[in-house]
């Protein structure tokens, strides 16, 4: 009986771990190279904007409308797979669009329907997992690695091949190596770019099926008394001040997290630091990896260190990022190296953030807790800065074509420090973890 339920156990977590995979494969697909593609086909910095807000603009619209479905209304698998067949469409149809109309409806619609499931889909990890606080970690790293997992066959795919033909290696070690050190740069990698909705298309696709095989997580049914919209349920929560503190501090952290995806693949794919375009996405991917390994020492952290400190860790990480992207930006194989720390900034604050919404959220509103914190991590703080840095970078730090990148990256590092103090002085959590009471 015991071997049937831990089979039954390990099923579970393995359909889990390949939702959490596909889900961060599809977003990582297009989202690290976007920032210069949209330049290169002539958009404004406003435009470009627009676009970019998309992401953040569905997140907030997801949190009253998709998280209060799967909450109350639809079996939360089946979301899914409606979200990501239609979103594949979506995001496939930008491979070949070049005006910005219809490039940013397509954009919007591929958001509209792709954000709700990042929440949703933590709503059933922490459903069907055991022991959420020691076990959701382990499944959210296997997002972490389709995100790393996706970035690397551009490695490939990204090549000048007639640069390649022309040198003719011979042998397999020399091709391999000329193909490795062919990447596409300037206007090649960003014509080359549309291979990135293609594979994200590809990938929503096959989880739209494979959601179907998920573990059947129905809505909640609604005790009398009880509110009827989850999202309204989750904003009450707002009223104690640890949560409020909490709140804010996510908007401002994501702000900080969402400057390191504006610039970052231009930065090192600038003069400056002359990594080629090939190896953008596999060089970013080197903090997913550090992700993995920290979050696999996340349970053991939080009972060392508690919420608090641990978030104050994670927040100090963009400080120190941001000050060698500033500071050191001719030491190339730092800026490599100091990839390492988004995976602490990520798991040690969002990640942990994700945790702690379980621990102090009620059962039925859930989902949209998670959404109601996804709203400041991939809506209010993506908002933003995806509102100002493509102006702070083409308007305010660039100047007769040459970016000033240590005053530019002073911005972010400079708002990290003030939030971790912010954070160490009023973040006061209960020492216990008991539900709040909504009412």
């Amino acid at each position: 009986m015991n071997d049937a339920v831990n089979l039954s156990r390990r099923n579970v977590k393995m359909r889990l771990n390949v939702m959490m995979f596909m889900e961060l494969v599809i977003w990582g697909a297009w989202f690290p190279l976007v920032f210069g593609y949209l330049q290169s086909l002539g958009f404004t910095p406003v435009q470009q904007s627009v676009i970019l807000c998309a992401f953040p603009v569905s997140s907030i619209l997801g949190m009253f409308f998709g998280n209060q479905f799967a909450d109350r209304y639809f079996a939360a698998e089946k979301f899914l797979a409606v979200s990501h067949l239609f979103g594949g469409f979506a995001i496939i149809g930008l491979a070949w669009v070049k005006d910005f109309w219809t490039f940013f409806v397509l954009m919007f619609l591929h958001c509209l329907l792709y954000v709700p499931t990042l929440s949703i889909a933590n709503s059933i990890a922490f459903t069907h997992l055991k022991d959420p606080q020691k076990e959701f970690g382990r499944v959210r790293l296997w997002g972490t690695i389709g995100w790393i997992m996706v970035a690397w066959p551009f490695t490939f795919i990204l090549v000048d091949w007639d640069r390649v033909h022309a040198a003719n290696p011979q042998g397999f070690v020399n091709w391999l190596g000329t193909v490795l050190a062919s990447g596409l740069s300037g206007d090649q990698l960003k014509a080359a770019t549309p291979w990135t909705y293609i594979v994200a298309g590809i990938a929503s696709f096959v989880l739209a099926v494979f959601s179907l095989f998920l573990p059947h997580t129905p809505p909640k049914k609604i005790a009398e008394g009880e509110g009827k919209l989850a999202w309204l349920e989750a904003f009450k929560l707002l009223r104690h001040p640890f949560l409020l503190v909490l709140w804010i501090v996510t908007l401002v952290d994501a702000f900080v997290l969402h400057c390191y995806f504006n610039w970052t693949a231009l930065f090192l794919g600038s003069s400056t630091v002359g990594i080629p375009g090939n190896w953008i996405m596999p060089v970013m991917s080197i903090g997913q990896l550090a992700e993995i390994l920290t979050m696999i020492i996340l349970g053991i952290t939080l009972k060392k260190l508690g919420w608090r400190w641990t978030m104050v860790i994670g927040v100090i990480g963009h400080a120190v990022r941001f000050g060698v992207y500033a500071f050191f930006p001719q030491h190339k194989e730092l800026l490599i190296a100091v990839q390492i720390l988004h995976g602490i900034c990520y798991a040690f604050f969002f990640a942990t953030v994700y945790i702690f919404v379980d621990e102090f959220f009620p059962k039925d509103a859930r989902a949209s807790a998670q959404g109601l914190f996804n709203v400041m991590i991939f809506g209010m703080g993506a908002l933003v800065a995806n509102s100002v840095c493509p102006y702070l970078i083409q308007k305010v730090f660039t100047v007769e074509g040459i970016t000033d990148f240590r005053s530019l990256f002073m911005v972010p590092m400079v708002i990290a420090i003030i939030l971790a103090l912010v954070l160490a002085l009023f973040f006061h959590p209960p020492e216990k973890n008991v539900n709040v009471d909504v009412n």
